[in-house]
């Protein structure tokens, strides 16, 4: 007789450490798509040359080349579960910077922020997306990671709101307008501008260093090597 059970994609006993491992998604999915508006934002509080504005763009797609394989050489020789909390206080050490960057109108302080950022997304992507896939069946790896990728796009959906809402300001000057201004007027419209930049970080910085707290007490599955067969992991155990 047959047996019509079906196993489920996601079971109950890996509910929570899938629920916690899909909000990575989100992060780097707010991230990458709020890295535009922030550059408009700061090549104003900066007054950066339209090349100097291209050099973040360097720094965030920097980060990503020089982490992806230390990341992935970690996850090897230590758990992903170190490797997660290592990628989310990177993360959350980059969103952190921009608090300074800000305050003090510093290019280099902001270029190492972004760049600190992005290697903690890498991280985060090199350990999340395999834990996803062997969270359960392998028949059901390939749903799950849908599943978890439709949160990348929730986090992408997200920061142009964010960006409208905390980034950029309804005060927006021309370069022309910002050069008429008198000194004073001038430092105090950058100001109020860099303020508003910081904002949406600092909270950014303080979630991801809640999300970091959850994940170091959570039980997280354990995942094994398979190097005989070729595989790069095999499903947890217990």
């Amino acid at each position: 007789m047959m047996n019509n059970t079906k196993t489920p994609v996601i079971e109950k006993k890996v509910l929570l450490p899938f629920i916690l491992v899909t909000s990575l998604f989100a992060l780097w999915g707010f991230a990458n798509a709020v890295t535009d508006p922030m550059v408009q934002a700061f090549k104003k509080v900066l007054e950066l040359s339209n090349s100097e504005a291209a050099w973040v763009q360097m720094a965030f797609y920097g980060g990503y080349f020089c982490m992806a394989l230390p990341a992935a050489m970690f996850m090897r020789k230590y758990s992903y579960k170190v490797g997660i909390l290592i990628g989310l206080a990177l993360y959350a050490t980059g969103a952190l910077l921009f608090y300074p960057a800000a305050s003090y109108r510093v290019f280099g302080i902001f270029m190492l922020a972004y760049f600190i950022l992005a290697g903690g997304m890498t991280i985060l992507q090199v350990a999340a997306n395999p834990f996803v896939a062997v969270l359960g069946s392998e028949d059901g790896a390939s749903s799950r990671l849908n599943l978890s990728q439709a949160f990348n796009s929730l986090g992408t959906a997200i920061a142009p709101a964010v960006g409208a809402l905390f980034i950029l300001s309804d005060t927006i000057k021309t370069e022309s307008e910002i050069a008429s201004l008198s000194e004073t007027a001038k430092e105090t419209y950058l100001a109020s501008e860099a303020s508003a930049v910081q904002t949406p970080f600092l909270g950014l910085a303080l979630f991801i260093g809640f999300i970091a707290v959850i994940f170091l007490f959570a039980k997280l599955p354990k995942m094994m090597s398979e190097k005989s067969t070729g595989r790069y992991f095999e499903a947890f155990k217990n």
